[in-house]
């Protein structure tokens, strides 16, 4: 599916931890809002462009990184079948666009950055 929305920064990052580490991510980093996980791109590309970054630990074939002043984001899923952009626009907005398999536009529902109108809409355009 495509997406083309305006979210914030904190939902994207609910986002990427739904997607990669919410069963193992430490509970002191899931309440940092500047932490964010990161992944190389052999494993799917998650990467977080920011004015600082501090990495704190490695887990699995994560790292976690505590960042300040992100300019945007890229995530790659693993099976290369996700691919976003978030690009910072003002404050904690920023756009988010790219294309989402249904398990990533499942979790993005989670996270809040997309609602049933959304889906539906893009689901009604995308029929051939």
């Amino acid at each position: 599916m495509k997406i083309d929305v305006v979210c914030p920064l904190e939902s994207f990052r609910r986002f990427m931890i739904l997607s990669t580490c919410n069963s193992f991510i430490p509970d002191e980093f899931i309440e940092d809002v500047n932490v964010f996980p990161e992944r190389p791109v052999e494993n799917g590309t998650m990467y977080v462009e920011a004015e600082d970054k501090e990495t704190l630990r490695r887990s699995r074939d994560l790292q976690f990184a505590r960042v300040s002043n992100v300019l945007g984001i890229i995530y790659n899923s693993k099976s290369g079948l996700t691919k976003l952009k978030w690009r910072h626009i003002k404050d904690a907005l920023g756009k988010l666009s790219g294309e989402a398999s249904g398990n990533s536009v499942v979790n993005l529902f989670e996270a809040e950055i997309l609602d049933e109108n959304y889906i539906k809409r893009m689901r009604r355009y995308e029929k051939p």
